[in-house]
């Protein structure tokens, strides 16, 4: 096990590749999708030719993506305080 502390540094971009791109269980979207509007990827070829967004369309996809990560964070808060004040009482004076 005391070889693995040693090479720490060599897995920390791959571990912050990995958290970014899992979907969180919250917002039902990547941490990285939720900040810049795309699923990160490892492969890819950057001579491919294709459709270019406009800025108009990236922006409005962005509110989205938020929009949607608010929802899902507000009705996450509802179920949990819900659940929290099924135990709580009044204290005593």
């Amino acid at each position: 096990m005391e070889n693995r502390q040693k090479d720490w540094l060599e897995w920390l971009a791959s571990a912050k590749f990995v958290v970014n791109n899992k979907t969180h269980t919250a917002t039902k979207v990547s941490p990285f999708m939720a900040n810049y509007g795309r699923e990160s990827r490892m492969e890819g070829n950057i001579r491919k030719k294709g459709k270019v967004e406009t800025v108009t369309e990236f922006v409005e996809k962005m509110k989205k993506v938020h929009e949607e990560a608010v929802a899902v964070l507000r009705k996450t808060q509802e179920e949990m305080k819900r659940y929290a004040d099924r135990s709580r009482r009044e204290t005593e004076e």
